[in-house]
């Protein structure tokens, strides 16, 4: 069976497709898988590690006073990075991992945002476990959500 990374791959080489990521909660883990596939230098745009709210408002134009923790700050980031690095498509990430909540937020609350020329949007996802399963769950869905992104209209 094709993984996750071997497809949006494929998918991005037949169709011509850039990719972009932008990560909050996963800290460049999304971006290093992304950039294990085939060709990747052909077609990964690269990623945007936006940690402190301030880059996430500086470099990705997150409005300010948005919750980091929300779907609107998901969705903000992924548009944001797609602008920056002029990618077809982008995914972010935004959460707590936990172990302990953060913001009024419990452990494994995430958001993925995702922009195309589609439009924007966003998954909301309640994961559980330790805090390293948060972020290998948080990764396949994102890695997942670029695969669909890329089987769409460009």
């Amino acid at each position: 069976m094709e993984s996750a990374v071997d497809r949006l791959s494929r998918l991005a080489r037949e169709r011509s497709l850039t990719v972009a990521v932008a990560e909050s909660l996963t800290s460049g883990l999304l971006a290093s898988q992304v950039g294990k596939g085939a060709d990747a230098g052909d077609w990964f745009s690269g990623g945007v590690v936006a940690y402190r709210t301030s880059v996430k408002e500086d470099v990705l134009r997150v409005p300010e006073g948005v919750d980091p923790c929300s779907a609107e700050c998901a969705e903000a980031l992924a548009t944001g990075v797609r602008d920056l690095l002029d990618a077809d498509i982008a995914v972010s990430t935004t959460g707590v991992g936990g172990p302990d909540p953060e913001g009024g937020h419990d452990p494994g609350t995430v958001y993925l945002g995702w922009a195309s020329s589609e439009g924007a949007g966003f998954d909301h996802l309640e994961l559980s476990g330790e805090p390293d399963e948060i972020l290998r769950a948080t990764v396949e869905h994102a890695l997942r959500l670029l695969a669909k992104l890329a089987e769409g209209p460009k």
